[in-house]
């Protein structure tokens, strides 16, 4: 009997030690990681992280609902000037049609349309925190983010004949017309 259990204490004996290593104990949990012995980085590694960070650069295809399509025709294309010499790129995106490539002097979006309620034409990319939106008159580039404008008073060929028109024939003052009801 006494052979049978020290024959399996010598097989058990190695197998025990070996998980006792393998789980640190409340005071080898708070040594300092830096003491092991660093692990030489793998290819394999280096790969799995360059294609998780792929997709974030490459813009996604985009489907967009009816609303979405019609604001996205309304959008001003092209080479738009801004205040201060600035200027801002407007291309359409043709692998996802109705998104949009907004990109200027130190800034690139991927942007799609979104719905307001006053009829704005209004581009988001909601990754980066970035906005255009465009009025009859003018447009402008927002980073909410950063909480700044990237870009203001920007002018398409349109949106300047708007303002011309705005100011060789403005609106009438509410004082100009007389009230209702007077003679």
């Amino acid at each position: 009997m006494k052979s049978t259990l020290f024959a399996c204490l010598i097989c058990v004996a190695p197998a025990l030690a070996l998980t006792a290593a393998a789980q640190p104990t409340a005071a080898g949990a708070a040594k300092p990681a830096a003491k092991a012995a660093p692990q030489p980085k793998t290819t394999a590694v280096k790969t799995a992280k360059a294609k998780t960070a792929a997709p974030a650069d490459v813009p996604e295809v985009v489907v967009l609902t009816p609303d979405e399509q019609r604001i996205a025709e309304r959008v001003y294309t092209g080479r738009i000037p801004c205040e201060l010499g600035a200027s801002v790129q407007i291309e359409a995106d043709t692998r996802s049609p109705g998104t949009f490539h907004v990109f200027g002097k130190g800034f690139q979006y991927h942007m799609r349309p979104v719905g307001t309620s006053t009829g704005v034409v209004r581009l988001e990319d909601q990754r980066a925190g970035a906005v255009w939106l465009q009025i009859a008159n003018k447009s402008m580039l927002m980073n909410q983010k950063l909480g700044q404008r990237l870009a203001d008073e920007c002018m398409s060929e349109q949106q300047a004949a708007v303002t011309q028109a705005m100011k060789t024939a403005p609106a009438p003052s509410l004082f100009d017309t007389p009230p209702a009801g007077s003679r």
